[in-house]
């Protein structure tokens, strides 16, 4: 034979078999394989329907596959780049078109900019970002005006920067968008009031920081120094009290349920991120202690199935642990992922809630 591969009937005992069954996109680029029954040849993560093994050959190069008597996929394209490395490229020009705009572009506008139809770009952009290009737009829109306040620019001036028509209609979202007034948030939080304490947990030190509307950030650490030096940094001038009688109850909880997850953790949330990262939140909340979910399986859960490197992002933002269990994510090969406070940490809480202390 000329070509590098497994006779055929060889095809259901390698263990790449199973990387076409699945479509498993990492194994892009490491082999190929042909079908015999329809005489073209792919790449693993291609979609088309599943061949039967017995109808498959593998290669272990392109041009190994090229030289068999088949043709090129016009599905999953094998010479060149895979549908779905074309489609984020042109998902990221979007993005970067968006984010160069001084107001936001219509639809139709970013859809002609990439050569798509407005509905097929829509359903692609809301799947390969989490978001419409609508909330994309107002995320950018929001970050440009936090980065604004924070460096201290005129509010005005900060406003019509970000792409806002007027200052009616920022001032319309500018709660929402910043959690405060957009003066006190220029001024590093000045008259916010946040309670926190620091205990020492079976995981290592734990910083529980409350605003009045409930638990704003549940941090984990090997420093305590360090993450209350964080929390100073994230809210420079606002007014940070130490831990009283009182709150030394909400710290107990939260040890409380580190320690022993079957408790439960009864306090309320003050959680703020965006809309998309909300929803990932709350899915994570519905994952029972003792049970896991992949990223995919929390994108489904979502209704966005194809956003699963967005609710990895969303799990990596992240500020209330244990709370919000973004620990409960595992990788689909079910290893566990990089893990905000340690692998370590993520590791021991999963035992602890499958009971295997």
């Amino acid at each position: 034979m000329t070509k590098s591969g497994k006779k055929s009937q060889n095809t259901a005992h390698d263990s790449r078999w199973q990387k076409i069954v699945d479509r498993d996109k990492a194994a892009d680029g490491q082999f190929w394989y042909s079908v015999s029954t329809t005489g073209i040849y792919c790449r693993p993560s291609c979609p088309s329907r599943t061949p039967k093994p017995d109808n498959v050959t593998l290669y272990d190069t392109l041009e190994a596959a090229r030289l068999s008597d088949c043709r090129p996929c016009k599905r999953c394209n094998p010479e060149g780049c895979s549908i779905d490395a074309t489609n984020a490229a042109l998902i990221e020009q979007a993005c970067r078109l968006i984010e160069a705009s001084e107001t936001s572009p219509s639809l139709e506008e970013l859809a002609n900019a990439v050569e798509l139809s407005p509905g097929y770009f829509h359903r692609l952009f809301k799947a390969q970002t989490g978001l419409t290009p609508k909330s994309y737009a107002n995320a950018h829109r929001a970050r440009k005006v936090r980065d604004g306040l924070a460096q201290g620019s005129k509010i005005t001036d900060t406003v019509y920067d970000a792409g806002f028509q007027s200052n009616g209609r920022f001032y319309a979202q500018s709660s929402a968008m910043l959690g405060m007034t957009p003066s006190r948030y220029r001024d590093g939080g000045p008259h916010e009031v946040l309670h926190f304490a620091v205990a020492e947990c079976s995981l290592g030190s734990v910083l529980v920081a409350s605003s009045e509307k409930g638990v704003a950030s549940i941090v984990l650490g090997d420093d305590p120094d360090a993450l209350v030096r964080d929390l100073q940094d994230r809210f420079p001038k606002a007014e940070l009290i130490g831990a009283d009688a009182d709150y030394e109850q909400s710290i107990a909880q939260v040890i409380s349920f580190i320690e022993d997850p079957n408790r439960g953790l009864d306090l309320p949330l003050d959680v703020q991120g965006t809309a998309f990262q909300q929803r990932v939140w709350q899915a994570l909340r519905q994952i029972p202690a003792g049970e896991t979910a992949t990223y995919a399986e929390v994108a489904q859960r979502i209704g966005q199935p194809a956003a699963t490197r967005a609710v990895a992002s969303a799990c990596a933002a992240n500020h209330i642990a244990v709370a919000i269990p973004c620990h409960r994510v595992i990788r689909t090969d079910g290893s566990l992922s990089g893990y905000r406070w340690g692998v370590e940490r993520k590791r021991t809480l999963l035992s602890r809630e499958a009971g295997t202390k």
